[in-house]
């Protein structure tokens, strides 16, 4: 089967594009990297991108009028190294709606947070002010609405009494580091549907141990 073509927009340190990058070389991955994208020339990711042997492009969203027009220019240079799929992997511009629609079902994002809660900025110092347990990761396909559409995979971390904003973000980050991975794994697999707002992952195990925090001694 023809892997995946994937393009993946960045905007930082690409520690996510990393652990795409990571993926992508094991052997029998079903996608490859074909072209990384960043809104800033000094993003890091675009170093990790090119220890990878993987085209970079730098799109300055400062130079374009409006947002349609930036994203005119991303999609010209994702169609021209032939992607059929995006990866949004700490990309910090919001996409015009046109184009999220016509990259329905072939457009996912990581957000550092437990989805529908903690949308948006600030989410680990959001979350430890609210006093939540877990907090967590969510991968998931984009729509027009800021952090929404149907999740593919969440994974949960506990929160720690003495946490912070950095310590807690620390935990979050190694869950994303191995969610994002599967997700595009499932989907170039072909394992992934979408029903309305839900996703169906064929073979996926649930599992069978509640977690509680905090526990008993």
């Amino acid at each position: 089967m023809e892997k995946l073509r994937v393009a993946v927009l960045i905007s930082g340190r690409g520690s996510n594009l990393q652990a795409l990058i990571d993926a992508c070389a094991e052997e029998g991955f079903p996608a490859r990297i074909v072209v990384v994208i960043s809104n800033t020339e000094n993003a890091m990711g675009l170093e990790r991108a090119e220890r990878a042997g993987i085209p970079t492009k730098v799109i300055q969203h400062q130079e374009f009028a409006d947002r349609a027009e930036f994203d005119a220019a991303l999609e010209r240079t994702i169609q021209n190294y032939d992607a059929n799929f995006i990866c949004l992997a700490g990309f910090m511009r919001l996409l015009t709606s046109g184009f999220v629609d016509s990259w329905h079902d072939r457009l996912i994002n990581i957000h550092p947070s437990l989805l529908p809660s903690f949308r948006g900025l600030d989410t680990h110092a959001r979350a430890l002010a609210a006093g939540v347990r877990f907090s967590g990761c969510s991968v998931h396909f984009v729509r027009s609405e800021v952090d929404a559409g149907p999740i593919i995979v969440q994974a949960a971390v506990p929160v720690h009494p003495d946490d912070t904003p950095d310590t807690l973000a620390a935990r979050v980050l190694t869950a994303e580091h191995r969610c994002y991975p599967l997700a595009l794994r499932w989907i170039a697999d072909g394992r992934v549907t979408v029903e309305g707002d839900v996703v169906r992952v064929a073979g996926a195990r649930v599992p069978k141990k509640n977690l509680v925090n905090p526990g008993e001694h």
